[in-house]
């Protein structure tokens, strides 16, 4: 494939505003886990929440879409000049060449949540004030985006669950690709909300701990939440050695079982094999890979077997949602984020919470942080019914 290039990007999540914030977290390996106390959520679990998000307003001409999960969104595309560069974009393609290809799991749904709580009695009728269009549905967040930027192009929300916003640089590619745009606003935003929290423990899938992505005694999740936003241009003829280049794309669907992975990890090795096959690259040239590393028994082992498979114990990885939990339908975009982070400092980081790898998956898992130029990254991401999604990601003097 033609690779593009990440011309801006940002990341909000539980440990802090801005690529300045995350950073220095994933370099003291400091996560941003803690005793659940949003809302009315009565578990014992860890979540990432991320401060602010309910002291943002959105403008008064946008009123409508207000819910957490936009509001979120706005935190996050504030960061790191991210808006700007956007509004640069659109001066120089126009506001019709700008696709929004963004990633969700539950949208808004919390604002549903808390409506219910609100239903006139005699009726049942939810309160004037809910509307779903533009709060609850799974596009609500692309059209926020949109509206915002006063953008005119194509709009696609996706929602495969964890591959979500993931899979949404595939989307944009394919538009780019095809003449459609020129540039592409992609990422992902998910919330914390009841349903999400409460669903998976209904599935016996939350610790009681801060998640420790492939410990031997690895024992369940911890939901986050995040925005996380790249812009997505054309290379220039002569790329800057630091610049971040979309280089490979992988997607599969093995349709294995509802929520559980293949315990082979097939889809996930369709998935790593295609990202290598459009970077034209081979393993032995990827130089760290960000696992998709949910933190339970079966997703950890099946990912595992897959990446043994492909790279033995040779390549060097880790998961970071011992850092940030698993954001959900914002992971795949969060975690592009911290792959860029990766390629432009140097900095592979160690996963937090883990101490003991499992000795039954064979791969090199970092447990601490290691320094050493990285040229070439790739990223996982993996949905519930088996919808899987790899990335390749470059720096611009390794092309």
């Amino acid at each position: 494939m033609t690779p593009l290039l990440l011309s801006r990007y940002t990341a909000t999540s539980c440990l802090g505003a801005g690529l300045d914030a995350t950073l220095d977290a994933l370099r003291a390996g400091r996560g941003g886990l803690v005793p659940c106390a949003f809302e009315t959520i009565d578990l014992p679990t860890a979540i990432g929440e991320v401060a602010g998000v309910d002291d943002e307003r959105l403008p008064g001409h946008l009123a409508a879409w207000d819910c957490r999960n936009n509001r979120l969104a706005q935190l996050g595309f504030r960061q790191d000049g991210f808006a700007e560069a956007v509004h640069a974009a659109i001066a120089r393609h126009g506001r019709e060449r700008i696709g929004v290809f963004l990633g969700t799991s539950t949208a808004g749904i919390l604002q549903t949540e808390q409506a219910y709580r609100r239903r006139y009695p005699a009726s049942g009728a939810l309160p004037a004030d809910f509307i779903y269009r533009t709060t609850h549905n799974t596009y609500s967040v692309a059209g926020f985006v949109r509206a915002w930027f006063d953008l005119a192009g194509p709009a696609v929300a996706v929602s495969s669950a964890c591959s979500s916003s993931a899979k949404v640089f595939a989307s944009a590619r394919r538009m780019i690709e095809a003449g459609l745009i020129d540039a592409a606003i992609v990422g992902g935003v998910d919330s914390l909300c009841l349903t999400t929290l409460y669903g998976f423990n209904s599935l016996e899938l939350l610790s009681p701990r801060p998640a420790r992505p492939f410990d031997a005694d690895r024992d369940g999740i911890s939901i986050g939440e995040a925005a996380a936003f790249a812009l997505l241009e054309r290379v220039p003829a002569a790329p800057a050695g630091n610049d971040v280049l979309l280089a490979g794309i992988g997607e599969s669907s093995d349709a294995y079982h509802m929520s559980s992975p293949h315990p082979e990890g097939l889809g996930a090795r369709l998935a790593m094999e295609q990202a290598l096959a459009t970077s034209g690259l081979a393993a032995g040239d990827i130089d760290y890979i960000n696992l998709h590393g949910t933190a339970t028994p079966s997703n950890d082992a099946a990912e595992g077997k897959a990446v043994a498979a492909l790279f033995g114990d040779r390549v060097p990885a880790s998961s970071t949602k011992g850092h940030t939990g698993h954001t959900l339908g914002a992971a795949g975009a969060l975690e592009a984020v911290i792959a860029a982070l990766a390629l432009t400092h140097g900095l592979m980081p160690g996963g937090v919470n883990t101490a003991t790898p499992d000795p039954a998956i064979p791969i090199d898992y970092l447990l601490a942080n290691r320094n050493a130029p990285v040229a070439r990254v790739l990223s996982n991401s993996f949905g519930f019914g088996g919808t899987n999604c790899s990335l390749v990601f470059a720096r611009g003097d390794a092309r």
